[in-house]
């Protein structure tokens, strides 16, 4: 099978649909699929579902879809680094539900394994657990929350192989690996493509069953969303 794409758009190709539910990984702005993000937003599809554990910032990764007005909904753990997202929501444009950000990870991981729901003490007690089912273990009370899917999962990799193997680079393997798993196609987005043979098995994180097409980003900005440093000491 023939994964790898010209470009983002060809990959795209025939998947995307209005009210579809996408995965993107990433983590703030380290390790988002930013050409994919990009292609998407020039589609045009709308009524988004988006589940990613934030949503960019204002004018770049995903807070791009926000400005166009493509994103109905967000499944995500920490909105805080984009004043768009909080308008929206504030002005109920945008649908917003919140998880702890162990219990999202879980979700998504669930989702993938083909495991429907599991329960977690995070949460108990508190409005994330409103309208869910609740259930004593030993003496504990846990909430039940429910696996993730996607119709799509865009992801970010450092290299990738031309069957689909995949490694991430440190801190950019965040949400990734996970998200891989658990939507019904899945597009990678990587920085260097090798042949097959020359990625070591001991280090690829996804494994090729997981990825349908693969594209060559260009030009990725990897932008840091607050570069803070402690001032220099005197001698």
């Amino acid at each position: 099978m023939q994964k790898v794409f010209p470009d983002p758009r060809a990959a795209l190709e025939g998947l995307l649909f209005d009210g579809m539910t996408i995965m993107a990984g990433g983590f703030g702005l380290c390790g988002i699929p930013e050409n994919l993000i990009v292609a998407i937003r020039d589609s045009g599809v709308k009524d988004l579902t988006v589940i990613s554990n934030n949503c960019g910032v204002d004018d770049f990764g995903l807070g791009l879809m926000l400005q166009t007005r493509q994103i109905r909904k967000m499944v995500s753990s920490y909105v805080g680094e984009n004043a768009e997202f909080e308008r929206q929501f504030l002005s109920g444009e945008l649908e917003l539900e919140f998880n702890p950000q162990g219990t999202l990870a879980e979700r998504i991981r669930a989702g993938g394994a083909g495991i429907p729901a599991f329960y977690t003490k995070t949460g108990y007690g508190t409005l994330i657990a409103d309208g869910k089912e609740t259930r004593e273990f030993d003496g504990e009370m846990y909430v039940m929350e429910t696996g993730l899917v996607a119709d799509l999962s865009i992801v970010k990799a450092w290299k990738g192989d031309r069957s689909g193997n995949l490694i991430y680079r440190k801190t950019a393997r965040n949400f990734n690996p996970m998200m891989a798993t658990a939507g019904k196609v899945c597009i990678a987005e990587v920085e260097e493509i090798v042949e097959v043979g020359e990625l070591d098995g001991d280090q690829i994180h996804t494994p090729s069953i997981f990825i349908h097409r693969m594209i060559l980003g260009q030009n990725h900005e990897k932008r840091i969303e607050r570069r803070t440093v402690r001032p220099k000491e005197q001698n």
